[in-house]
């Protein structure tokens, strides 16, 4: 019996998963240092790429921001969607600038130092790895839209070739939680 009374106990003790998110302090689009408390109050749905990519992240932004597109504007005044750099040595401000605005003038894009970014892949268990040399390199990046609540917690993820529709959807359901 003395066993069974220890269970809640060790379970308290057992570790938990890691949180994904949490603070940063970067700079958008525009210039201005943001942090993640900046957008507390709206769902964040937080992708990281790179605007170099050849392909897959501006496969995804499309999907993301269709997505986002499909939502009434009372809803869409409820999320922020955020782009984050993995490659802050190329993505500059004017080239944040000039990338998320071709997808949608509500695309925030962020970047930071190189020490900051790795913070942000650190707290959103990231993977980045530059790939190749010389000026054309590449970067390699996990692919996972992040969805986190108006609080900054995490709610739930969709991979980066999922639907416009299944992110939309998405949003409607956490929007109504």
């Amino acid at each position: 019996m003395l066993a069974l009374t220890q269970v809640p106990r060790l379970l308290s003790l057992a570790p938990q998963p890691a949180p994904i998110g949490g603070p940063f302090t970067l700079t958008n689009q525009a210039g201005q240092t943001v942090g993640d408390a900046d957008f507390h109050g709206k769902l964040m749905l937080v992708y990281f790429g790179y605007s170099y990519c050849p392909d897959v992240c501006p496969t995804t932004l499309n999907q993301m921001m269709r997505a986002y597109a499909s939502l009434p504007p009372e809803q869409q005044a409820q999320i922020a969607p955020i782009f984050v750099t993995v490659d802050p040595e190329r993505d500059t401000i004017s080239q944040m600038d000039q990338y998320v605005t071709s997808f949608s003038p509500a695309l925030i894009g962020l970047t930071g130092t190189p020490e900051q970014v790795a913070a942000v892949e650190r707290g959103y268990h990231v993977y980045a790895r530059k790939s190749g040399s010389g000026e054309n390199y590449l970067m390699d990046h996990s692919s996972i839209i992040y969805l986190m609540g108006k609080d900054g917690r995490f709610l739930r993820h969709f991979d980066g070739d999922a639907k416009d529709q299944v992110i939309a959807d998405g949003l409607r359901q956490a929007l109504h939680s």
